[in-house]
């Protein structure tokens, strides 16, 4: 019998009306925080679309490829400075009793970790030899400080998570949107247009910088009033973190290689047109990470009650299973904009020349692609989470590393004929991989009660979204239309979200 077990046989039971009354509040508390995050994300992502298009306004597609190279490498560096940590110090910090010792230890640790992955990113973008001589290394450098920036600022996002007050990482986040759009926005405005000056491509990357150093400033004044930020030396505690974090840092290692690391493999498999590629490929990758983080923050925010109520032996089934259907409809919303309208989005984030042709397939056919990877992806992200919950990190760090296996062989294999469409198909297969092993392990870790109701309103509200996306496409024929009509089909989406009961959906994750 195991620790956890021996735990919950032993705790004693809450009375009926204290234990409503904490669902209750847990609830609240999950619900606030997540819909803060995803106030927040919205914003952002709406930010990032007019950020979007003014690079691929103001650069040149080879150098719009140079610049989507630079950041879907940094990616991969970035997964692995974050080490897993966040996830553990949530866990850490919610528990501990002196908070600001664990948030210190965590902060010295963080740096460390930076300083050796990032630093180590920027010394091989030098030694790549298919990069010498282009303007891409020194981009790397520049654009390092945003990862490096962003990551020691998230480590602050703990005490916000954790005391439930993510309205402060909203305010961080925009800003730092906004300061990049207008920066770059002013660049265009002022005129330029597909610019082939690479010193237009490096001013770009360091406007992305200043708004990360926006973002690591105001972490840091906020998070001064929750709690004493001081760097923490405790050998003891570093290594119990270190330890801690280590397999879940293997499994974002596993995670960083099979998500971000074809971008990589297209610049080092494809050297001749590498630029093109990526630029059709990178601007529907960077759209791509905010539908990968939407079901990331909804278990962030979960995460501490989750871990919590685990650990005094309380029945997790309901709110797991208010967890997953979540994520099952933010999954199926964001796969069927990317199914169904594909090129208007496309158009609307980029420009006229992404998309694809007779003869050239284009960044449209990467997003109606990769709709399926989005689906994928949250029950792949919901399994990491319940296996992170119970520690349960071999079968977690295993049934990943296949997946890395899965993805590296088959990029290789069809990168080199097909590019960025072989890089497509690749993510689908490794997700749907992923997707089929992790869940019923997770399942078996953690069971959910997941009734036959709610299964059906996933179902009715997705076709009934998947209709309306279908007929308002034809009328789709300008960023204008497609703007009014994705208006309109977000006021169908409340309707329906109201009509089957599914505002409920977050603000009783914790119901039993």
């Amino acid at each position: 019998m195991s620790e956890t077990d021996l735990e919950m046989i032993t705790v004693p039971p809450q009375s009926e009306d204290a234990a409503r009354q904490d669902v209750t509040s847990d609830g609240r508390a999950i619900a606030s925080s997540t819909l803060w995050q995803v106030a927040s994300q919205v914003l952002m992502a709406a930010l990032s679309v007019v950020t979007t298009k003014f690079v691929a306004m103001g650069l040149s597609q080879e150098l719009a490829g140079q610049y989507n190279t630079a950041y879907g490498y940094l990616q991969l560096f970035g997964i692995l400075a974050d080490f897993g940590l966040y996830a553990v110090a949530v866990r850490e910090v919610s528990k501990a009793k002196n908070r600001e010792h664990v948030l210190g230890a965590l902060i010295v640790l963080r740096l460390i970790i930076l300083a050796f992955s990032l630093g180590s990113a920027v010394l091989i973008a030098w030694l790549v030899p298919h990069w010498q001589g282009t303007p891409l290394p020194l981009g790397i450098t520049i654009a390092a400080l945003v990862p490096t920036l962003t990551l020691a600022a998230g480590i602050l996002r703990t005490a916000f998570q954790v005391e439930h007050r993510m309205h402060y990482v909203f305010i961080a986040e925009v800003a730092q949107r906004i300061i990049t759009v207008i920066l770059i926005g002013s660049i265009v405005v002022s005129g330029i247009r597909a610019s082939t000056d690479p010193n237009i491509y490096l001013l770009f990357l360091g406007f992305g910088s200043i708004g990360a150093l926006e973002l690591f400033l105001t972490s840091v004044f906020f998070a001064r009033r929750i709690v004493p930020i001081r760097p923490h030396w405790d050998p003891a505690l570093l290594t119990h973190l270190a330890k801690q974090a280590a397999p879940y840092g293997l499994a974002y290692l596993c995670t960083a290689l099979y998500r971000q690391f074809d971008v990589t493999l297209i610049s080092m498999l494809r050297p001749t047109d590498f630029q093109l590629q990526n630029a059709y490929y990178g601007f529907v990758q960077r759209m791509m990470d905010m539908a990968y983080l939407l079901p990331t923050f909804l278990l962030n925010s979960a995460l501490p009650t989750l871990s919590t109520r685990a650990a005094r032996g309380e029945d997790t089934r309901s709110i797991l299973g208010k967890i997953l259907f979540a994520i099952l409809l933010l999954g199926s919303t964001a796969a069927l904009f990317a199914a169904l309208w594909p090129r208007p989005l496309v158009a609307l984030l980029t420009t006229q020349a992404y998309l694809s042709t007779a003869t050239q397939p284009g960044s449209d056919t990467v997003l109606q692609l990769l709709s399926l990877s989005m689906f994928f992806n949250g029950i792949v992200v919901y399994s990491f989470y319940v296996l992170l919950t119970r520690h349960r990190w071999k079968p977690l760090v295993f049934t990943l590393a296949l997946g890395v296996v899965v993805s590296l062989v088959s990029n290789v294999l069809l990168i080199p004929r097909l590019g960025f469409v072989g890089a497509s198909v690749t993510s689908i297969v490794t997700h749907a991989f992923l997707a089929c092993l992790l869940l019923p392990q997770a399942i078996r870790t953690m069971p959910i009660r997941f009734p036959m109701k709610e299964m059906t309103q996933w179902v009715t509200y997705s076709v009934g979204l998947a209709a309306v996306l279908y007929l308002f496409r034809p009328f789709l024929t300008s960023s204008f239309l497609t703007l009014i009509f994705g208006t309109a089909t977000g006021l169908w989406m409340l309707g329906l979200l109201w009509s089957l009961g599914l505002t409920k959906a977050f603000p009783s994750m914790s119901r039993k």
